[in-house]
């Protein structure tokens, strides 16, 4: 089992940067100090020591960043878009990885490779390539060795997340589980054929729609003859960072605003389609992965993170979101408690309270200012001061309509997500109640109807049968019956163990009045010294529960 005290160079270089900011909580545990409740410092901070540390601890930060359930909104800002501060890897070393990769000589690959990186990341780098075909290609490669460090780093992690397991705080958040899902994560980022099946299933996600135009969305093209677990090879697209887009002044006879409310149009109903319907959504919509390319499309690029949710997260969020419109706080809470991992103890009246105090600075404010994303956050936050432990995806969720309306109102600050929603509202709700095949869904639900007709007299019969023959039986839980339960054995226990104790005094009170020989009055001293040890334990132990009074 891994222990933060063993000394390793690793973990000296951790403790210095923990130390150079200041960051006693975590200087506790790297120590071996009292683990008391988490104490973060300020986001900026936090922020400064996950750079300092290294990829490894940037990739732990932007996954805290999709977790608005288990940090404050203030904390999930500052490590959003969270980057590593790392040079890109010499071409020499690349180019031994490039060919370690590939199946033949590089020269038959590619015509021509650019040896200087146009994109550097704490996991890997790209490179810009020609293949012998001609086709324009971007090449990911991975940073040479950074297995040995992710390794390193995760064992370390596993252990601060065990100390930190043993405080409320852990226990509530499962923070054990939090740290196995970032290793997880993190190792699945180290195999690039699974970020490739997931841009690839994307792509064909998007191809087809009924809320967009499909060709004027582009998702990168994986060449899978070349693409191993450390080298990913991927169409090439030409185009700048959508925040950094010059729209031409006039194209296909609509002026710059015109285009500028369709491609947010576009946008959004692309990310719509993916949460509500598809199920399967990029969870990363940063203006560094959404480019505006010269044809005038968009492309959504880096597809290593995404979110799933099956149809039934799907239909509690939709309802949320009109529950959020509504500013009804009692189908908020209830929704939430829907959500919910675990079926913990919640007041659902705290709840609604606590929703009816959140929502109410939203009244009387027009729905077109209401910034729908900071909602939801605080909605999690809400959840959060509840100890209500709500799957991961919510986290993920939450963060990918952050960022897609966070891009959206800075491509286009007139931009409203209820606007957006609102005509495909209607289609949501009937896909969601008919499904894909209207017709199948209805004869499912007569074949249901059908056997519930059928069923319903014959159980009816049973129970009426059972009633009258008295061979019902109620499975019924109380709460707090338990701790009732066990303390009346208690009681019960040790009024028994007390008549035990008596009775030893009285058998050797008249053994000791009658005895005539040296053995009889032994056995009575016995008696006399088990009754004494006996009564002083069981006093003790009544002190000791503190239960006397």
């Amino acid at each position: 089992m891994f222990s933060l005290t063993q000394t390793t160079s690793r973990q000296r270089e951790i403790i210095e940067v923990v130390f150079g900011n200041g960051w006693d909580y975590m200087r506790g545990l790297l120590t071996g100090g009292k683990t008391d409740e988490p104490n973060l410092p300020p986001p900026a901070v936090l922020r400064k020591v996950l750079v300092e540390l290294g990829p490894v601890y940037v990739k732990l930060g932007q996954l805290l960043s999709t977790r608005p359930d288990l940090l404050p909104g203030e904390y999930v800002e500052a490590l959003t878009d969270l980057q590593a501060n790392v040079p890109a890897v010499g071409w020499s070393e690349v180019e031994i990885q490039i060919r370690q990769q590939l199946r033949q000589p590089l020269e038959d690959v590619f015509s021509s490779i650019n040896p200087q990186a146009v994109a550097a990341g704490s996991i890997a780098q790209t490179h810009r390539a020609t293949l012998k075909t001609g086709q324009e290609v971007a090449l990911k490669v991975q940073r040479p060795g950074i297995e040995a460090i992710v390794a390193q780093d995760i064992a370390l992690i596993r252990g601060l997340a065990d100390l930190v397991s043993r405080t409320n705080f852990g226990e509530d958040y499962d923070i054990i589980g939090l740290a196995e899902e970032f290793a997880t994560a993190l190792q699945a980022e180290l195999d690039f054929t699974q970020e490739a099946g997931y841009t690839d299933q994307l792509r064909r996600n998007l191809s087809t729609s009924r809320w967009f135009d499909p060709t004027k969305l582009v998702v990168p093209e994986i060449y899978w003859h070349l693409t191993t677990k450390k080298l990913m090879v991927m169409e090439w697209l030409d185009g700048v960072p959508i925040l950094l887009a010059k729209l031409p002044s006039m194209r296909d006879g609509k002026d710059a605003d015109t285009q500028r409310k369709e491609i947010t149009t576009l946008l959004f109903r692309a990310f719509l389609q993916q949460l509500y319907i598809d199920g399967f959504f990029h969870a990363d919509p940063h203006p560094g992965n959404l480019f505006y390319l010269s044809d005038g499309r968009l492309a959504l690029l880096d597809c290593g993170m995404v979110g799933r949710l099956d149809p039934r997260t799907q239909q509690i969020l939709t309802e949320m979101l009109l529950a959020i419109v509504d500013l009804d706080a009692q189908r908020c809470a209830q929704l939430t408690l829907e959500l919910a991992e675990s079926n913990q103890p919640v007041s659902l009246s705290r709840l609604a309270n606590d929703y009816d105090r959140m929502l109410r600075k939203y009244y009387n404010i027009s729905l077109s200012q209401i910034n729908f994303s900071q909602v939801f956050y605080e909605v999690l936050q809400v959840a959060r001061n509840n100890k209500i432990r709500l799957p991961s995806n919510m986290g993920l969720y939450a963060k990918t309509l952050a960022n897609l309306e966070g891009v959206a109102r800075s491509f286009d600050p007139e931009i409203n997500l209820l606007d957006e929603i609102k005509p495909l509202m209607t289609d949501m709700f009937r896909r969601q109640l008919l499904g894909n095949n209207p017709l199948q869904t209805v004869l499912r639900t007569a074949l249901d109807l059908k056997s519930l007709s059928l069923q319903s007299p014959r159980q009816l019969e049973l129970l009426l049968d059972r009633v009258t023959s008295e061979t019902l039986r109620w499975n019924i839980t109380i709460r707090d019956l338990d701790p009732l339960r066990r303390s009346m054995d208690d009681s019960a226990n040790r009024l028994s163990f007390s008549v035990v104790v008596g009775s030893l005094i009285i058998g050797a009170a008249i053994i000791s009045s009658n005895a005539q020989t040296s053995q009889l009055s032994l056995i009575s001293n016995v008696l006399f010294a088990a009754a004494s040890f006996l009564g002083l334990w069981l006093a003790i132990s009544i002190l000791r529960s503190g239960r006397l009074r």
